[in-house]
């Protein structure tokens, strides 16, 4: 009897800690969540850009010389600093340039029979306006003089056409040299090689039409930069020239670069058919930190459209989504109250935003708690909470 007494309060006991047990487990647990006190400070409204901008340089040559041949000079290398009219390469034009000598020594001699034959054409005018006065007096007769004045004006005229054999011959010589020109590539302004395609003794050529080639040298003016990226066009409206820009560089994470908009492309990138874009072109307002770039590095510009100080903000990731189902609502939050450990939702109004901060005109107050992991499972209106 009493081992039977003993047996039934020992399943009791068990029952009970089961009972127990699956009350616990079937209890809300609570969510881990990361919160955020609303807080006073300035919120911007801003327009980024929708791809990755590029830092380009305001002056790049992709410089090749103008006619085919042999490299025969050749005295810059890559990253060599030159200054403007400096020689870059040279093709071998040792033909070109006995061509021009013949020429030239052919202008001389032109000249010199132009001088010749202007000479004797004064002579002969000099004698027929002689023949005329005495023809006057009748000391000459008519044809004599006819004939004089006819061989004057032979001889001026032969002065006339060696005059413009000299300018041909002068011409000539001109068009010789400008295709000696196009043989020697020259630094149009000042800047950095930033590339070489070619060795001394090989063959270049000009890029056929409509098959670009890489260029013989690559001029770059490091000393003005600028960032070229493209932003939506829906926010393209809003962005004026000159308005304030944060540069962000993947190549200087955590850092941050003061700009302004320079230049708003005057038409519409159809690169994407659903994601039409302008491009916009901002310029560095500290001209130090050009020495810290180069061209080329991938960055990010953020026009800065308005400004608020000292207003009520929130991280822009602890707002609901404001569309359900198709229908647009209002902006809401997450709240956790002082003292409570579940989740209350609460309906707000929104001023300047940006992806970063959004600005609260209505429904919060300074230090109310919102939930930023608004994304995490179970996190909703009424759930039970620990905070991290």
């Amino acid at each position: 009897m009493k081992q039977h007494l003993k047996s039934i309060v020992i399943t009791g006991i068990l029952l009970a800690i089961g009972a127990t047990l699956g009350w616990y487990w079937s209890q809300p647990k609570p969510v881990l969540v990361k919160v955020h006190a609303v807080e006073r400070g300035s919120v911007q409204s801003t327009a980024s850009n929708t791809r990755a901008g590029t830092v380009k340089a305001c002056r790049r040559a992709h410089l090749a010389p103008a006619i085919g041949g042999l490299i025969a000079k050749l005295p810059v290398s890559q990253s060599d600093d030159v200054k403007e009219g400096q020689l870059l390469l040279e093709l071998w034009n040792h033909d070109i340039a006995a061509e021009i000598k013949f020429s030239k020594e052919e202008a001389i001699a032109t000249r010199a029979r132009s001088q010749e034959a202007c000479v004797v054409a004064k002579v002969a005018r000099r004698e027929a306006e002689r023949l005329v006065r005495l023809r006057k007096k009748k000391l000459a007769s008519e044809e004599q003089t006819e004939r004089a004045v006819g061989e004057a004006e032979a001889r001026e005229a032969a002065c006339k056409a060696a005059k413009a054999a000299n300018r041909v011959s002068d011409a000539r010589v001109a068009v010789i040299q400008e295709t000696l020109e196009r043989t020697v590539l020259l630094a149009p302004f000042d800047g950095t090689v930033a590339e070489v395609n070619g060795e001394l003794g090989e063959f270049v050529t000009p890029s056929p039409p409509g098959i670009p080639t890489p260029p013989a040298i690559d001029l770059i003016d490091n000393s003005c930069l600028y960032i070229s990226a493209p932003i939506d066009e829906v926010d393209a409206p809003s962005v004026k020239k000159n308005m304030p820009v944060r540069i962000t560089l993947d190549a200087f994470p955590g850092e941050s670069f003061e700009g302004q908009v320079r230049r708003i492309a005057p038409y519409v990138l159809e690169i994407e058919k659903q994601s039409r874009t302008v491009d916009v072109e901002a310029v560095f307002t500290n001209p130090d930190d050009y020495s810290r770039l180069l061209p080329g590095y991938s960055a990010d510009l953020e026009v800065i459209l308005n400004t608020r100080d000292n207003v009520l903000r929130i991280p822009t990731e602890a707002l609901l989504a404001m569309e359900q189902a198709g229908t647009k609502r209002q902006p809401r939050v997450l709240v956790l109250p002082d003292g409570d450990d579940s989740l209350r939702e609460v309906t707000v109004e929104t001023g300047l935003s940006n992806w970063k901060l959004t600005e609260i005109t209505k429904g919060l107050e300074e230090g109310d708690k919102v939930v930023v992991t608004i994304d995490r499972k179970g996190v909703e209106a009424g759930a039970l909470v620990t905070v991290e």
